[in-house]
């Protein structure tokens, strides 16, 4: 069987007019800010993948997520083929942390639209 493409999951938390953003480290995308977000698991749908990945990565659990977009993205240096979904949410308030500082180095807020 030949390469088949990966499913990610990429989850735009939103605070008035703030997206939440983490530094990425010991993995694709290695120090570049990025949405919360990680692979879709077998029988899962976006939302669902989503909502694990936001409680895996930051301990936050999300409501009402929505799949909003998705690309399709080659990285022929990496030998990859991502199809990623793009999943909004609001944010809730509540505390987030970082549960994976082995692949996350930090969480901010940045000004968004």
């Amino acid at each position: 069987m030949g390469k088949v493409p990966r499913v990610g999951i990429g989850v735009i938390i939103l605070k008035s007019k703030k997206v939440l953003l983490l530094k990425r480290k010991n993995a694709h995308g290695s120090g570049s800010w990025a949405f919360v977000g990680g692979h879709l698991e077998y029988g899962e749908t976006p939302e669902e993948g989503a909502s694990r990945e936001v409680s895996e990565e930051i301990g936050l659990n999300i409501k009402n997520p929505k799949a909003v977009a998705f690309t399709n993205d080659f990285f022929p240096k990496e030998k990859k083929h991502y199809i990623t979904i793009f999943v909004v949410t609001k944010y809730d308030g509540s505390k987030f942390t970082i549960n994976e500082p082995d692949k996350i180095e930090a969480v901010e807020w940045f000004e968004w639209g």
